[in-house]
């Protein structure tokens, strides 16, 4: 494992317009397209971050289609990881359209991939430690932990009770 990294060391950005044969009956990018995007480039956060040529979609965390993406849209995504395990990184996907009326790009979407590293031999490998710098990326950071406790107590590989940080969202420290 390397030395700790930085989110802006993972930082990828994506720039398309929607073309025709990536729009549902409404004119609007497919949902699934705007996946296999999200999912390209968070892959190549995690790639960046991981130094390991090899990487693997583990889960899909969370989704959102706040706003439709009508065709001849210009599209950005932007990703970046935002924590590292021991051999699996959060990765999260911003997804916006530039408005040429005002001359800027407007948030559409966001999601949030978690990717395992890999050596030659598709065994997971570790990951260096991630250090948030900003505002958003400590806030995104913390909710990491909270986010990959809770998916351990669903799939049961977790005692509700040692989940600590989801605890602490529900219980009154004060008292």
């Amino acid at each position: 494992m390397g030395k700790s990294k930085t989110a802006k060391e993972s930082l990828a950005v994506m720039t398309n317009l929607v073309l025709p044969n990536e729009t549902n009956q409404l004119n609007n990018m497919f949902g699934g397209e705007l996946l296999a995007r999200m999912d390209r480039i968070s892959a190549i956060s995690a790639k960046m971050h991981s130094g390991s040529l090899q990487v693997v979609t583990a889960s899909v965390n969370h989704v959102s289609f706040s706003q439709p993406i009508p065709l001849g849209s210009t599209v950005k995504l932007e990703s970046k990881v935002t924590r590292a395990f021991k051999t699996s990184m959060e990765v999260y996907v911003d997804v916006f359209v530039y408005n040429y009326e005002q001359e800027c790009y407007m948030k559409t979407n966001d999601a949030i991939y978690t990717f395992v590293a890999l050596d030659e031999n598709n065994k997971p490998v570790e990951v260096p430690d991630l250090v948030p710098e900003t505002e958003l990326e400590i806030e995104r950071f913390d909710a990491a932990l909270r986010r990959k406790q809770l998916s351990l107590v669903l799939a049961k590989r977790m005692k509700p009770s040692e989940a600590h940080e989801l605890k602490a969202l529900f219980t009154d420290s004060e008292n």
